[in-house]
């Protein structure tokens, strides 16, 4: 019965932690660039693109294929950071918890 209860406690902390963590996630941004900073963009923890920033010198109707291959960088750039930073969040809660490293929990 102790180990029960004991369960019953790490589930309860999980939960809290779980909810702690997208709340942190929702607030989070991170800035992907491309072509040696000359797009730039932003994106919420969530995915969404927040701003996009293209440097003057890339706005020429001849270069539209290359600019769209470099915020199309810049965007996944961002993403793999959201990811990476949710990553950790997510090991750092379920090295807390004293749950496998390699446990994939649902967001």
């Amino acid at each position: 019965m102790m180990d029960m209860m004991k369960m019953m406690k790490k589930a309860k902390e999980m939960q809290a932690k779980m909810a702690q963590m997208q709340e942190e996630v929702a607030e989070m941004e991170a800035t992907g660039v491309a072509g040696g900073d000359l797009v730039k963009v932003t994106l919420t923890g969530k995915g969404e693109m927040k701003s996009l920033a293209i440097d003057p010198s890339l706005i020429n109707a001849d270069d539209a294929e290359i600019l769209e291959d470099l915020i199309i960088a810049a965007h996944n750039d961002a993403k793999g950071k959201v990811e990476t930073a949710m990553q950790d969040k997510m090991q750092d809660m379920t090295g807390d918890l004293g749950l496998p490293a390699g446990m994939k929990l649902p967001f």
